[in-house]
């Protein structure tokens, strides 16, 4: 799929040249074939704990510093204006703008060092840390919920891969952001609330009956088109019953939050409680004349700053990822439900002129829960001040084995890409760090056979 994006001229939030991003290429779709020895290679774990996965996509690139790697003892210039906290796991400090994910850190755990090489822009990183890859000229590779859809298909009557509400829009540069199927073809897009009606607002569509307008629009879309995605049929009871956001109490919804990523988490929760594989939700739709973590500060159409921060950002995801927590584990769901929180990258340690930070790829932070992931852990350490990973490294490319491995996915899985060469899912290693230590011991055999 090639989401192309608002035919405004583009804006590079950053001021790059289009020379800066040559690295992120022209694609095409193609096919994809599994022969039987590698279908028994998906079995990466059969003590894997996760049906499914929740995949929060904090659009903009949240700033580390001011979230879940303070660093209270560089300069002011760096460390920036928000103040540590205890958690609840003794050791573990964030930021004032998380007291609701501190008193849970118990199941959250942090990995402080992820990093990429790529160019320092959205797109980069949007399908480097959803599918693994960069995009090349010739290959668009698959967000991990097509490849799930592909290999594990569907439970009951639902689709196996959702985004809510919609996908990923203008953020610069009209190239993939990593949210569908590529390669593997139309049969494993994923199914959009609204694809074709970006302001749609969730917090708004508190009835069945809108809810189920929108996505009939979408899919009337698609029809008119002449398309032959599978996903016009999916309109099935067992979807529509999920769609029945007013049959949750009105202080369920309240405790998610009134707005769009409230809602749309909670509409997450009812799919997967559905049989729906893996959800994406994008907290925000484009990076621009909008709040999000995108703070250069610099007024206009990016005008996020950190005072944003600390107004809106941070208690919105503070609000309702603990809901998520809350309302998974109260369901029993949080075991066998894997909730994944990041963004593109980071943001530069040392505050800009106008007290913004601007894209860094350097290191930042992502949070893993449930799904059988050790709560109470922080994977990596960064610089005093937070530029470089110091301590255990960590790609993207581990932060996809990781999803497929907490799935039940082996990463030396190999998918056939067009040109016909077999290529395993994730070319690394898992963070073994986040399971348990007795599945670190079986699968580190496991997985080494597997690379015969």
């Amino acid at each position: 799929m090639l989401i192309l994006e608002s035919r405004r001229p583009v804006r590079f939030c950053d001021g790059m040249t289009r020379r800066d991003f040559l690295r992120i290429g022209g694609l095409t779709a193609g096919a994809v074939g599994l022969t039987l020895s590698e279908l028994r290679q998906l079995g990466a774990s059969d003590r894997a704990s996760a049906q499914a996965c929740i995949l929060l996509f904090l659009v903009g690139g949240p700033s580390h510093l001011d979230t879940f790697d303070p660093k209270p003892q560089a300069p002011t210039e760096v460390r920036g204006p928000f103040r540590p906290i205890a958690t609840r796991v003794p050791g573990i400090h964030i930021t004032e703008l998380f007291p609701q994910l501190a008193a849970r850190m118990d199941r959250l755990a942090l990995v402080r060092t992820v990093y990429h090489q790529e160019a320092a822009v959205h797109e980069a990183g949007h399908q480097l840390m959803q599918t693994g890859r960069l995009c090349c000229w010739d290959c668009e590779y698959p967000h991990y919920g097509a490849v799930v859809s592909k290999l594990l298909g569907q439970r009951f009557a639902v689709p196996p891969f959702a985004v809510v509400p919609g996908p990923i829009g203008n953020t610069g540069i009209c190239v993939s952001h990593g949210q569908g199927a590529g390669f593997l073809g139309a049969e494993y897009e994923p199914i959009y609330l609204a694809p074709h009606l970006p302001q749609t607002d969730l917090a708004r569509l508190d009835t069945h009956a809108a809810l189920l307008h929108a996505f009939d629009q979408a899919q009337r879309h698609l029809t008119r088109q002449g398309s032959t995605d599978t996903r016009v049929s999916w309109l099935t009871p067992a979807l529509r019953q999920a769609l029945k956001l007013e049959s949750e109490p009105p202080s369920l919804r309240q405790r998610y939050g009134y707005y769009t990523f409230g809602q749309s988490c909670l509409l997450a929760r009812r799919l997967i409680e559905a049989g729906v594989r893996l959800v994406t939700v994008n907290m925000f739709e484009t990076v621009y004349d909008t709040v999000t973590w995108d703070c250069h500060a610099d007024g206009a159409s990016l005008g996020s700053t950190l005072e944003d921060y600390r107004r809106t950002l941070g208690p919105m995801l503070d609000q309702t990822l603990s809901a998520l927590l809350d309302d998974l584990a109260t369901r029993g769901l949080l075991e066998s439900t894997l909730v994944v929180a990041l963004g593109e990258f980071g943001r530069t340690p040392m505050l800009n002129p106008r007290g913004g930070r601007d894209h860094h790829i350097g290191a930042w932070t992502i949070l893993f829960a449930g799904g059988g992931i050790r709560g109470g852990v922080v994977v990596g350490r960064t610089d005093s001040w937070g530029m470089y990973p110091e301590e255990r490294p960590v790609s993207a490319m581990e932060v996809a084995a990781t999803v497929y491995q907490a799935l039940g996915i082996s990463p030396r899985t190999r998918l056939r890409l067009p040109n016909g060469t077999l290529q395993p899912l994730a070319d690394a290693e898992p963070i073994w760090e986040l399971f348990p230590q007795d599945a670190y011991r079986q699968n580190q055999n496991l997985t080494a056979e597997r690379y015969v």
